[in-house]
């Protein structure tokens, strides 16, 4: 197990273990977040655990070209239901991802150190949010680490039903058009794949980081 220290620096990425944990410790300034991510690394841990850093093999990605909208988000799209900013209330975005249970999942690994630190990098612009609002409520969002040509997702929530699809549809559209090579979903889930993510090598996701 590599432990850091105060030097900014990572072990290499193929150390990882079987599971994708690659380090353990130092801390989340915004220099150390942005080093991670710009090399295919991510913290994940809750409040009851030292700081781990992850480089999971396989990695889930999404082609922005590739997102799959069903015919039910379609005809949302279609009607108008929801409406779209971004970057007008990152700090209520990170509050939602942080408390909205999740099935499956219990607590949160949105820590309060790790709010200080996203808050940091979204005032330097690098972490970034996209908030769904329907009759002027706000009912979804997601935020993640934007990198230039590839946007690191985070976390997302939903208050209403299809309000996160709806947000995570936008994010991909715009980023294609911008060209942008792929966005970092992490880790697989059901909800991802059906949007149209998936699975590649880590080598490969490292590829399209540099």
């Amino acid at each position: 197990m590599y432990f850091l220290t105060d030097d900014l620096v990572f072990p290499p990425v193929e150390s990882a273990n079987v599971e994708g944990l690659l380090a353990v410790g130092g801390d989340l300034s915004p220099e150390r977040l942005l080093l991670a991510y710009q090399n295919g690394i991510f913290p994940w841990f809750d409040n009851d655990s030292i700081i781990l850093w992850w480089c999971p093999d396989p990695r889930m990605v999404l082609y922005p070209n590739e997102i799959k909208i069903s015919k039910s988000m379609k005809k949302v799209i279609r009607n108008k239901q929801f409406s779209l900013t971004k970057n007008t209330c990152f700090e209520q975005i990170l509050e939602y991802c942080s408390t909205v249970p999740r099935e499956g999942q219990n607590g949160t690994w949105i820590t309060d150190e790790m709010k200080i630190a996203y808050l940091k990098l979204h005032e330097k612009g690098i972490a970034k949010s996209y908030e769904v609002w329907e009759n002027d409520n706000l009912v979804g969002g997601l935020y993640g680490i934007d990198l230039g040509h590839v946007f690191c997702g985070e976390s997302m929530f939903s208050l209403t039903s299809n309000a996160s699809k709806f947000a995570f549809i936008k994010l991909a559209e715009e980023l294609g058009q911008k060209g942008y090579k792929v966005i970092d979903c992490q880790l697989h889930t059901n909800h991802l794949a059906s949007m149209g993510a998936k699975e590649i090598p880590r080598k490969e996701f490292m590829a399209l980081l540099k």
